[in-house]
């Protein structure tokens, strides 16, 4: 047994990794399976024409009952406990609505009318939601660095969207709005639980928001009606989604908090659009050029930018 640089106890396991070792690749895992899931679900919804409704309701029902089952498996505990508190109950609703429902929808909305790697780099635009509403929560202005990330982001959605040609757009309109409207709703899914994951577990409070997210849309769209083409390869496709994409994702990145530091999962989060971006362009054959390199690395730059100045403080 050793102690790392960032003082985190390092033991070997039966494996021959330590134990950072494990998160690190417990994170990466599970940020490329995220990736991974978003060109699944372009191929769905664009080649095979599954409605971005049945898709999302599917999945978060599906992947919310599982999820509560291995928090009942693992914990032992009471799942239904989080719902005592009023509290608690208001919370997890709004997390569930605004949250889950919200940023699941929208990036599957952002994929179908656009491709899944501008949409989840449009995603990755979540940071500066956040420094934005800390600065006017708290009424301070943004530090010199998170202003430069602020400028980098701007300008990285504006290659990625123009390739410097104001006269037309590289990406759908309707898939910018999106896109955009992935970041805000995946900023108040990143800050809004924060609490109640504390107080309880991740895998319970996502569990249910999951859950809950998935029977509201279910009154507009029940998971009975379907719409599109089913084959072998959608059938697939559409389970590495729950169980790849969610279930094992989730597992993953949760599971690696346990030996990583969190600034450290979130970096090695970038890794989701740039596995996007791969399989996109070698499955899809999707074009992705010198512009949306330099406006995705723009994109993914204030996240390391921005990690690197919190773990300073």
């Amino acid at each position: 047994m050793a102690f790392g640089k960032n003082g985190y106890v390092s033991r070997r396991g039966g494996d021959g990794l330590t134990e950072r070792n494990r998160g690190l690749l417990m994170a990466a895992v599970g940020a490329a399976m995220w990736g991974g899931s978003g060109v699944a679900g372009q191929y769905l919804l664009q080649d095979c024409g599954f409605t971005t409704e049945w898709l999302v309701v599917t999945r978060l029902l599906i992947a919310g009952c599982l999820l509560l089952l291995l928090d009942l498996l693992f914990y032992r505990e009471n799942i239904f406990s989080v719902w005592r508190d009023r509290r608690d109950a208001k919370e997890l609703i709004a997390f569930a609505l605004v949250g889950m429902l919200a940023v699941q929808y929208t990036y599957f909305a952002s994929i179908k009318y656009g491709n899944a790697a501008a949409g989840t780099v449009l995603q990755y635009l979540m940071p500066i939601i956040i420094v934005a509403y800390t600065a006017l929560s708290t009424r301070k202005l943004p530090k010199p660095v998170e202003l430069l990330c602020v400028g980098m982001a701007v300008m990285g959605t504006f290659l990625l969207v123009t390739h410097c040609d104001l006269g037309k757009l590289s990406i759908p309109v309707v898939a910018v709005v999106w896109g955009l409207l992935s970041a805000v709703s995946a900023a108040f899914y990143t800050v809004q639980p924060r609490r109640m994951i504390r107080k309880w577990r991740a895998t319970l409070v996502i569990g249910w928001g999951m859950l809950v997210g998935g029977i509201a849309l279910s009154a507009i769209c029940p998971p009975w009606h379907f719409s599109g083409r089913w084959d072998g390869t959608a059938a697939l496709i559409y389970a590495y989604i729950i169980v790849c994409g969610t279930v094992v994702a989730f597992g993953c990145y949760l599971g690696s908090l346990k030996y990583i530091r969190p600034t450290e999962a979130s970096i090695l989060g970038s890794i989701e659009p740039l596995t996007a971006i791969l399989l996109s362009v070698l499955l899809l054959h999707i074009p992705f050029g010198l512009m949306d390199a330099l406006g995705s690395a723009l994109i993914l730059s204030t996240v390391f930018l921005l990690a690197a100045a919190k773990e300073e403080k």
